[in-house]
């Protein structure tokens, strides 16, 4: 156990004991009694929880079971609202493996909750997705963002299925292809106006934030979770570890090299023992996890449209300049990181200056023959 690394984990006669990234540890079990799957986090290492007590747990309940006393009746299956199902999903990922948890409750919270709250599990199928939709499309969210929003309901029904709450899928989601109009990406102009912005907000991050995100076509949380030592200004190179599509090295442009010096130097003063790039002192994780508010403000006082200008436009933006100005697609594939070259062609608009000028070349050739 001492030898794990953050996230790694161990699993054995139905004890888990994972690894924080904080460098705590947390027991779980995950075992099945009397055909009931029982899931449940028994605590962290660090407020005294031992193997020994994990082990008492399960003896507990399987001494319950013999008695009959288990929460669970036989033969049946607690009938969990989606709400209810939701805190519990939560409090089960928040302590082994779960990502974007900030993301997922904010979803809940701000739109999922007021939906399926109170809709039983078993309950949600494609007519319940298809409201849900609809509803959210009147109320003028793109397309990604329902998408992101059904991912979670999606993962939380998988998950249900697996901890045993329900006997299978009750339905099948299916993520909505974005319209060429969601595809939006930012001039030269409305680009550079972010970044001047971006520079006089107060959040003494936002700007560099944003810098990254143009000169980089890296994801947000890829951005907020950069370690110093991962910084290689002498290459032009940020190594990211845990990148959607495997690990790579993200070349940076030489002025984001120059500006990312600055900042480090500006940052070491400030924070000498800090390993983050966006380091904070509130966020369990260490680093800055959130930059919504700061960045709507950019964005605003920009000019732009805050519900059309996202974090993820900064990226979609970059590699779409890259396309536009005649950078192969391996290449831009190398630099975006995405896992195929198909992921690539989609930031191949059809309405592009790109598509003009390659015509324009086409007209010159067959004038050049001609003339031959």
């Amino acid at each position: 156990m001492k030898s794990l690394k953050s996230g790694e984990k161990i699993q054995e006669n139905g004890i888990i004991y994972t690894k924080l990234s904080n460098g705590d540890a947390v027991f779980s079990i995950n075992i099945m009694v009397d055909g009931k799957r029982i899931h449940r986090t028994v605590g962290k290492e660090s407020r005294g929880t031992t193997r020994t007590q994990a082990e008492e747990y399960i003896n507990k309940l399987y001494n319950d079971a013999k008695e009959d006393r288990l929460n669970l009746p036989k033969g049946r299956k607690n009938v969990l609202t989606f709400a209810e199902a939701f805190k519990q999903y939560i409090d089960i990922i928040s302590h082994t493996d779960g990502k974007d948890i900030h993301n997922k409750k904010h979803r809940f919270k701000n739109h999922l909750e007021a939906y399926f709250g109170k809709i039983p599990l078993s309950k949600i199928n494609e007519v319940e997705i298809a409201g849900y939709k609809k509803l959210r499309e009147t109320e003028n969210a793109s397309i990604a963002t329902i998408n992101l929003e059904l991912a979670v309901v999606s993962h939380l029904l998988h998950k249900a299925v697996e901890w045993d709450w329900i006997n299978n899928m009750p339905c099948r989601i299916v993520k909505e292809q974005p319209k060429e109009t969601d595809k939006i990406y930012l001039t030269s102009e409305q680009v550079n106006d972010l970044k001047e912005s971006a520079k006089q907000d107060q959040n003494p991050q936002i700007y560099m934030f944003v810098l990254i995100g143009f000169e980089t076509a890296m994801r947000k949380m890829e951005i907020l979770s950069i370690k110093l030592k991962d910084i290689h200004l002498e290459n032009r190179r940020i190594f990211i570890p845990d990148a959607k599509a495997g690990a790579r090295m993200q070349p940076i442009t030489a002025s984001l090299c120059e500006a990312m010096r600055q900042y480090i130097k500006n940052l070491k003063a400030e924070y000498p023992t800090t390993e983050w790039l966006f380091p904070s002192l509130t966020s369990k994780e260490g680093h800055t996890i959130d930059v919504r508010k700061a960045f709507v403000r950019c964005v605003k006082r920009a000019g732009l449209d805050v519900e059309k200008v996202t974090p993820h436009t900064m990226r979609h933006t970059a590699i779409t300049h890259l396309v536009q100005n005649g950078v192969d697609l391996l290449t831009v594939q190398h630099i975006s990181g995405h896992k195929t070259l198909k992921m690539v062609q989609h930031y191949f608009h059809q309405n592009g200056k790109h598509i003009d000028d390659a015509m324009d070349k086409l007209e010159h050739a067959y004038k050049k023959n001609k003339s031959q």
